[in-house]
């Protein structure tokens, strides 16, 4: 195993007997050196190239100073906010400051600025004049067109305005980034890169032109239009250049890059990761975010689940690829001689864990269709569900010496799962892949709120889960399901997330954990939570806006928590559901008390103890 990181200081360049480096890295993560974090994998493969790269991780960014420290760089700066959004990190959905965060030393808060890579990429500016300054990562790719802002409750200009960049990656970046790099070092000019985005002072010819800044600011409906189009273009085979004026200024969006191959993969995977976080952080207590993906391994890239409120189809796109099962071997033999090594790998997942493979075979000709989903509202005809690799990629892990249980932590498609007839996958996976606990997203019970989630109709959710309960039974497993629920989307009313309370109630289940809605940058659902339109219909959405009525719906989902009685009378009462308050088992919640009802035959205190019945809508 490598034990040479990359250096992150003047003194560490001079014990490798440099005299200047060429590119500096500037990350709001710590560093790292694992592949689950972008700095690395981006910093790894520069070097690979043959650049000389230093990483500067949570600068102080109130002067100049620290990114001074180690000199000027020979080419220039690549800068990225970190792992998460910047303000994704900082703030809860509620917009209250978060007292942790995981990505830093301690799990210390505040060690990177808000808007990191704005702040970031002008204090680079005014430590080294007229260099160029390449801007990406999460929070730059997802910012890259004017965009909703949930802080500011505004509409905000491309990022690279604000950051005052000369490029823009957007995506996973390796391939746009090498490019840049070489070009740099010819002294070429920057324009057309695939995953790129530049300012330009013309329009240029054959664009598809989006609304403007301007009248997205000015238009709620002609921001719905250009956020629906930016998601239609976003094809690395069919996708087209894309311009949108800026006051006198032209953002160009270049069409995606292709999705690295098995082999590219591959190669990234295998650079010489230390897979630690820098020694210079142990006397902080380490870096946390690594205790999570020390000993798993991503196996794919891309998503073609297509939720309205994930990010990734807009990061890493919908295309999926992925590693050799020799990759992934390699990676796992490599932990079991880690120090810490205990024989259990904790994931062998991705964005999603049982995607292997492209949806159908028409998209490696055609691209992805801009109007169908492949699985909700109901799969389409092309749709191929296959697991045999994955399976056999899991048999394979379970056989290496010194495993002794390989688990699949990440969220598992539970609808791709049930159009794959026949499989042995559900059933190997209960038996050794399971740890206790299967995460898999449902979001809701209603079926209106489903289609507006991008997910498919409740009843594939109970389908699913009747195979999950008949295999453990048969298999002699306590096994449970987390189910990930979400409060406040858009389309959902009261009325919808009293229906999802009666339906957990109904269920035995008890959550312990509710995402509330959260419009992250970028999203098709942060789109509607703005503009009230769906943009891929144009049809009008409601939406739960008032911290108020999001603190009820949220409230509902957990009714059983003693401190959210009133809140859940308060809801019940607005919506004309009183019956649901008092001592009969139905109900919710007792009146005048901070007490749940007590729980009567037929509830459980178990994560989906018992079947739910069937959903309402």
């Amino acid at each position: 195993m490598n034990t040479q990181y990359l250096p992150v200081s003047a003194a560490e360049m001079e014990q490798r007997g440099w005299d200047g480096y060429d590119i500096l890295l500037v990350t709001g993560d710590a560093y790292v050196d694992h592949p689950s974090f972008g700095a690395a994998v981006i910093g790894r493969l520069l070097e690979n190239r043959g650049y000389r790269v230093a990483v500067l991780a949570q600068p102080d960014w109130h002067s100049a100073a620290a990114f001074a420290a180690m000199g000027r760089p020979r080419l220039g700066c690549f800068i990225g906010a970190g792992n998460l959004d910047s303000m994704v990190a900082h703030y809860t959905a509620s917009k209250k400051r978060r007292s942790e965060d995981f990505y830093s030393p301690g799990k210390k808060a505040g060690l990177r600025p808000d808007r990191a890579v704005t702040v970031y990429a002008n204090r680079a500016r005014e430590a080294f004049p007229g260099i160029p300054l390449m801007i990406g990562g999460m929070e730059a790719s997802l910012r890259r067109f004017a965009h909703y802002d949930y802080w500011d409750d505004k509409v905000r200009r491309s990022v690279i305005f604000d950051a005052k960049a000369d490029i823009l990656v957007y995506g996973m970046g390796e391939t746009a980034t090498e490019e840049i790099a070489r070009r740099l070092a010819c002294g070429e000019d920057l324009a057309g890169i695939p995953g790129t985005a530049v300012i330009r002072s013309e329009a240029p010819e054959g664009a598809l032109t989006l609304p403007s800044y301007e009248d997205c600011c000015a238009d709620k409906r002609k921001y719905a239009e250009a956020t629906a189009t930016e998601y239609r273009e976003h094809d690395p085979i069919r996708g087209r250049k894309l311009v949108q004026a800026h006051g006198n200024r032209y953002l160009v969006v270049y069409p995606p890059a292709m999705p690295l191959n098995t082999a590219e993969l591959d190669a990234v995977a295998a650079l010489p990761y230390t897979r630690e976080p820098h020694p210079m952080y142990a006397s902080e207590g380490g870096v946390p975010a690594i205790e999570e993906v020390r000993f798993s391994v991503i196996h794919n890239r891309g998503c073609f689940g297509g939720c309205a409120f994930c990010s990734l189809a807009f990061h890493q796109g919908r295309m999926v690829t992925a590693r050799s099962h020799e990759s992934v071997i390699a990676e796992v033999e490599q932990m079991t001689r880690h120090p810490l090594w205990k024989g259990y790998v904790s994931d062998i997942g991705g964005p999603t864990a049982n995607f292997r493979h492209p949806s159908c075979k028409k998209q490696l000709k055609s691209g992805m269709c801009p109007d169908r989903r492949c699985l909700a509202p109901t799969p389409c005809r092309n749709l191929d569900a296959d697991h045999s690799d994955y399976v056999s990629l899991l048999r394979k892990l379970r056989a290496i010496p010194g495993v002794k249980k390989v688990f699949v932590r990440s969220g598992v498609r539970f609808d791709y799962v049930l159009c794959d007839k026949n499989s042995p996958f559900l059933s190997e996976l209960v038996r050794y892949h399971v740890s206790g606990q299967l995460k898999v997203a449902p979001e809701h019970c209603v079926d209106n709120v489903l289609g507006y989630m991008g997910k498919p109709p409740v009843e594939v959710y109970e389908r699913f889960m009747d195979r999950y309960r008949s295999l453990n039974k048969k298999y002699e497993k306590q096994q449970f399901v987390v189910p990930y629920l979400m409060s406040s989307h858009p389309g959902s009313t009261m009325e919808d997330a009293i229906a999802l309370a009666e339906y957990l109630k109904k269920g035995g289940v008890r959550p312990e954990q509710v995402q509330d809605f959260y419009p992250t940058p970028g999203t098709l659902s942060t789109c509607m939570y703005y503009t009230g339109l769906d943009p891929m219909t144009m049809k009008e959405v409601y939406v739960p806006r008032s911290p108020t009525e999001k603190a009820m719906q949220r409230a509902l989902l957990q009714y059983m928590i003693p401190q959210n009685a009133p809140l859940v009378r308060k809801a019940l009462l607005s919506a004309g559901r009183s019956e649901l308050i008092g001592f009969d088992k139905k109900c919710l919640v007792r009146p005048g008390s901070t007490k749940a009802p007590v729980h009567r035959e037929g509830e459980k205190n178990g994560r989906n103890a018992q079947k739910p019945p069937k959903g309402k809508r």
